[in-house]
């Protein structure tokens, strides 16, 4: 499910290995809860912000505020209980920032207007040159 990225040059092992396994938890949480259209973006070496993004869509108000509390209650578990949530009361967007994930649950009409897979996307050469 999750692609596999090279390994960062600045960081340690042991670093790697905890980002991976952040990156693994959240995306077996989401598959667990149903989650929809979900999406990894690898952001190590493009952003000194987080080194992954991933985007889901539930089904419903109540889906996306579901995923939200477990995903948040399993990051606990974890020992990363500090993360930040913004969005929890309406549910149509919840972003959790997790440190070194930042995870963006929509319901599909909100992810549709917003489109935050194309701010990270790379346009092909061809299509920059027509601009």
């Amino acid at each position: 499910m999750a692609q596999e990225a090279p390994a960062d040059a600045g960081a340690s092992p042991s670093d790697e290995g905890r980002i991976t396994a952040v990156e693994d938890l959240i995306l077996s949480r989401l598959d667990d809860d149903k989650a929809q259209d979900v999406v990894f973006i690898d952001l190590k070496g493009k952003s000194p912000v987080a080194d992954g993004l991933i985007v889901a869509s539930g089904r419903s108000q109540r889906h996306v505020g579901a995923m939200a509390d477990h995903l948040l209650r399993a990051l606990k578990e974890a020992g990363l209980g500090r993360c930040r949530v913004e969005g929890m009361p309406s549910a149509d967007w919840v972003l959790i920032d997790a440190g070194d994930v930042i995870v963006h649950l929509f319901r599909p009409e909100v992810r549709a207007f917003y489109n935050i897979e194309k701010i990270w996307s790379v346009e092909p050469p061809a299509n920059r040159a027509a601009i």
